[in-house]
């Protein structure tokens, strides 16, 4: 029997590839040229798979669009989980600025074609900006760095390095690392670097980083993947100036999720070192007073808009005086993000003065 050589076979294991097919470009999306199939690019923007067209597919996917973008924006894998982001997702289609479609063509696991209908969303910077400040998120500062891979893969043929001419087998763990919000780059393979194999499978980042000397930044992600009692084991080291900031590894039946840890790995590490919390007030209870409710309405109006408000845990009424409404607020980012999270379909207006006063509308 013909052996398959081993980088083919691991190509083959690690990667199925998709291709589009060209749809007319949706009303909401900016005019494309014929064939330029329509595709997210940059932090503000995320694609989402959606079972259809419809207005109630489209606002599920819009808040699932701009979770993406957020946990983009922090480099946070958990920031959906955090406090108020979940209810903010309900207001996603508030922040689009436009969306558009794309169905993807591929093949299922008989040989039959599959489809897939993709939801492109263009989320509004500014507004995505002010949410994430709000909610106090850590924002990861762009230009963000390019990190360079040195993964060698090892199928049972012996390890050998994935250079940029098999950039389809690292696929998995390129793609992992676009929707953390930054990009790996490979080295370009030639036959000096193939030498390196045997200082990756030994995990010795000095030799890694001496080579690869030649690339910017100077930032290595050391990967080896082999097979492991029916499974698939990837060992980490990540590198960044010569100092090792973090190292992991991962257990998995499937090739594919071991080798995309990683870009999560590698994420965490850039993050913990280099995002920055954005400019918010410190979580806490703040007093808040709003003068002119003259009625049950007036009440009604402002309760009910500050519950809506994801920045609002919690609403402790103090004291009722006249058309003086007293509230203690639990803010997640003090008065600051309160502040910033006030739309014009706010029923009060003003907030001067400490406690802040505002007059309903």
């Amino acid at each position: 029997m013909r052996r398959i050589p081993g980088f083919a076979l691991v190509a083959v294991l690690l990667f199925a590839a998709t291709s589009l097919v060209t749809v007319t470009a949706w009303a909401q999306a900016d005019l494309r040229t014929e064939g330029d199939a329509a595709a997210a690019r940059g932090i503000y923007q995320a694609e989402v798979p959606v079972n259809s067209q419809t207005e109630a597919e489209r606002s599920g996917g819009f808040a699932r669009a701009l979770g993406s973008v957020l946990s983009k924006m922090s480099g946070d894998r958990n920031a959906m989980g955090r406090p108020g982001v979940g209810a903010e997702l309900r207001n996603a289609k508030n922040y689009v600025d436009s969306y558009d479609y794309r169905q993807d063509e591929g093949t299922s696991a008989t040989g039959a074609p599959t489809f897939r209908t993709i939801l492109i969303v263009r989320f509004k910077p500014e507004d995505v900006d002010m949410v994430a400040g709000a909610l106090g998120l850590p924002i990861w500062p762009q230009p963000r760095p390019k990190p360079v891979v040195w993964l060698a893969i090892n199928d049972g043929s012996g390890p050998r390095l994935v250079g940029l001419q098999h950039a389809n087998a690292a696929r998995p763990l390129l793609n992992r690392a676009i929707e953390r919000g930054f990009s790996l780059g490979l080295p370009s393979g030639n036959a000096a670097e193939q030498v390196l194999v045997g200082a990756i499978w030994r995990q010795d980042s000095a030799a890694v980083a001496r080579a690869s000397s030649r690339y910017s930044p100077p930032m290595q992600l050391i990967g080896k993947l082999y097979r492991d009692n029916g499974g698939w084991t990837a060992d980490w080291v990540f590198v960044d100036a010569g100092k090792v900031l973090s190292t992991w590894s991962t257990k998995d039946a499937d090739a594919r999720r071991a080798m995309a840890s990683g870009a999560d790995g590698a994420a965490d590490a850039l993050i913990k070192r280099y995002a920055k919390r954005g400019v918010t007030g410190q979580p806490g209870i703040y007093r808040v007073i709003f003068n002119g409710v003259d009625s049950a309405d007036d009440y009604l109006r402002v309760i009910g808009y500050l519950q809506k408000m994801s920045v609002v845990r919690k609403i402790t009424p103090v004291r009722a005086n006249g058309n003086t409404l007293e509230l203690d607020l639990e803010l997640l980012s003090g008065l600051p993000g309160f502040r910033r999270m006030l739309g014009d379909d706010a029923p009060f207006a003003g907030g001067e003065g400490e406690p802040p006063v505002y007059l309903i509308k």
